[in-house]
C-alpha cells in the first residue's frame, strides 16, 4: 500500500472523533465522514505501521444510518462531525463512547459498567440548540471580511453566517457586523501578520429571557465609528448588551482580559428549571442567572436542565447536607444544589464568574451558598490543609465537580479523597478524562453507582456524563 492509493472499505466501527473505521490488507483505516455500515472508496492520505488515514472519495453503498446533512458545509466545517448520521445512531455512538472509555481507559469491568450505565438522554430537537457561538472573522478570496467557522484541523474560515446549530438571530448579527466593517473600512484581523482589527464575534442568547449579547473581539482598544456598529446591532430584537473585548496577543485564546461595554448592560440573564428525571418534564421554580461575556454557562439550556436535574438527584439531598461545588462557573449547579442542601460552597477560578455567581445567588434569594475565587486544585487543598475549614467544610456530605475537558487536577482529587464525602457527583464533558479520574477516585475508596450520558451537543462527537460515586464504607 502507498499514499494516494484508492482502497475499498467496509466501515465497521467509529473512532472517538467520529471517523469511520475499516480494515484493508490487515491494516485499520480511519475515514472522516464515513458512517458505520457504509462501503466506501477512499484515498490513502497517511500510513503508519499498523493503521492509516484515508479520505472519503465515493460512497459505494450507503449505510442505513446515513442521512443527508441539512447544512451544506457539514463536511468541510470543523464544527459538526456527525451530521451525516441519523440522530438515533449518534446517540448509540455516544453511549458506546462512554462505555468504551470507562472500560478501556478507566479499567472498569465491563459487567460493572453494564450494571451502572443508564440510557443516554437525547434531545427532542438536535438543531438550533446553542445559546452561545464564537465566530472567527477573516477575509475571503476576494479580500472581503467573512465570518464562519474553521475547517477541521485548520484556521481556514468557511464563510457561513447561518450555522444549523445556532439560533436564527446569529445570521442577522453577523451580517450587521460584516456590513459595518465593509462600509466603515474596518479590516479583519490577520493571524499571520497580526494586523487588522476584528478577530471574533461572540454571541449569547437567553432562551428563557430572549435577551441577546454581542461581544466583538478586537486587536486594539477601539473600533472606528462604534456608534454605527451599535446602531446596526440594535436592529435585532432582544439586543441587551454590546461590548468590545481587547485581545492583542498572538494566541488561540479568543477573549482577552479587558472588556468594555459600548451599549446596554454588561450582562444578560437566562433561567433554568428543575426537571423530573423520570419524564424530564419541567417542575418547580426557575433559577435565574446573570451571564457576562467571560462566564461559563452550558451552551444547550434545555439539555442542561436535564443534566443538572440528574446531578441534583444523584446528590441525594435532604436539607441537612454540606456540599462543595468545584469548578462552579456562575453558580449554575450550586444554586440548584442550594435549594436542597443546608450549605453549599462553590469554587471558581474566573473572578467575573464568581461575581456573577454571587449576584445570581442574591437575585434568586438564596443565602446558604458561598463562592470562593481560585483554582479548585489550589483553593481546596489550601483550606483543607491549613485548617481554615470548619468541621462541616472539611468533611462535607457531597462533593460535586464539573471540571473543564482536561478533567480534575491530581491535587484536587487527592484532597477530595481526604475529605471523605459520602457522595461525589462528577459531571464531565470528556469521557476519556472522566474515566481516568474515576479510576483514581475508585482506587481511593469510592464505588461507581450510576452513570448516565446527556447529549448536550447534537451533530458532534461530544457528550456530557453525570456520575454518582459512593464511599465503599458507607
Amino acid at each position: 500500500m502507498q499514499k494516494n492509493e484508492m482502497i475499498r472499505l467496509k466501515i465497521e466501527d467509529m473512532g472517538v472523533d467520529g471517523a469511520g473505521i475499516g480494515k484493508y490488507g490487515g491494516m485499520t483505516f480511519f475515514v472522516k465522514d464515513a458512517v458505520i455500515g457504509d462501503t466506501v472508496l477512499a484515498k490513502i492520505m497517511k500510513l503508519k505501521k499498523t493503521y492509516g488515514y484515508a479520505r472519503l472519495t465515493e460512497i459505494m453503498e450507503a449505510s442505513p444510518e446515513r442521512v443527508e446533512p441539512p447544512c451544506i458545509y457539514a463536511r468541510p466545517c470543523g464544527g459538526c462531525q456527525l451530521q451525516q448520521m441519523s440522530y438515533q445512531a449518534q446517540l448509540r455512538f455516544k453511549q458506546k463512547k462512554i462505555k468504551d472509555s470507562l472500560v478501556r481507559i478507566g479499567g472498569f469491568e465491563e459487567t460493572r459498567i453494564d450494571a451502572v450505565l443508564e440510557p443516554i438522554v437525547g434531545m427532542d430537537k438536535p438543531f438550533a440548540y446553542r445559546n452561545k457561538a464564537q465566530f472567527p472573522i477573516g477575509t475571503d478570496a476576494g479580500g472581503q471580511a467573512a465570518a464562519g467557522f474553521y475547517a477541521g484541523r485548520t484556521h481556514n474560515i468557511i464563510a457561513n453566517t447561518d450555522c444549523a446549530l445556532g439560533v436564527p438571530q446569529n445570521k442577522a448579527i453577523l451580517e450587521a457586523v460584516l456590513d459595518y466593517m465593509k462600509e466603515c473600512g474596518v479590516p479583519a484581523y490577520d493571524e499571520k501578520s497580526r494586523k487588522g482589527l476584528v478577530r471574533h464575534v461572540l454571541i449569547r442568547y437567553g432562551f428563557d429571557s430572549g435577551e441577546l449579547m454581542v461581544c466583538v473581539v478586537v486587536n486594539g482598544m477601539r473600533l472606528p465609528k462604534e456608534a454605527e456598529l451599535v446602531k446596526r446591532l440594535c436592529e435585532t430584537e432582544g439586543m441587551k448588551s454590546i461590548s468590545l473585548n481587547t485581545n492583542t496577543e498572538d494566541t488561540n485564546v479568543i477573549l482577552g482580559a479587558c472588556t468594555r461595554v459600548i451599549w446596554g448592560e454588561a450582562a444578560i440573564s437566562d433561567a433554568l428549571y428543575l426537571r423530573d428525571t423520570s419524564s424530564f418534564e419541567r417542575i418547580g421554580t426557575k433559577t435565574v442567572y446573570r451571564i457576562s461575556p467571560q462566564s461559563f454557562y452550558q451552551v444547550n439550556p434545555i439539555q442542561t436542565e436535564k443534566l443538572y436535574s440528574l446531578a441534583l438527584e444523584y446528590a441525594g439531598l435532604t436539607g441537612t447536607e454540606t456540599v462543595w461545588d468545584l469548578y462552579c462557573g456562575i453558580g449554575t449547579i450550586s444554586l440548584f444544589l442550594a435549594r436542597g442542601a443546608k450549605q453549599v460552597f462553590g469554587v471558581e477560578a474566573v473572578p467575573q464568574a464568581v461575581e456573577d455567581a454571587r449576584r445570581n445567588a442574591e437575585r434568586n434569594g438564596i443565602s446558604n451558598v458561598e463562592f470562593l475565587c481560585g483554582k479548585a486544585e489550589e483553593v481546596l487543598p489550601e483550606f483543607y490543609g491549613q485548617g481554615k475549614m470548619e468541621a462541616n467544610m472539611q468533611y462535607p456530605d457531597v462533593i460535586v465537580v464539573d471540571p473543564p475537558r482536561k478533567g480534575c487536577d491530581e491535587r484536587c482529587i487527592e484532597t477530595m479523597l481526604q475529605m471523605q464525602a459520602k457522595r461525589i457527583v462528577y459531571v464531565s464533558c470528556d469521557p476519556a478524562t472522566l474515566a481516568r479520574d474515576l479510576r483514581r477516585l475508585c482506587d481511593g475508596g469510592y464505588e461507581l453507582e450510576r452513570v448516565r450520558g446527556v447529549d448536550q451537543f447534537g451533530q458532534t462527537v461530544h457528550v456530557e456524563v453525570a456520575v454518582l460515586l459512593m464511599r465503599a464504607d458507607t
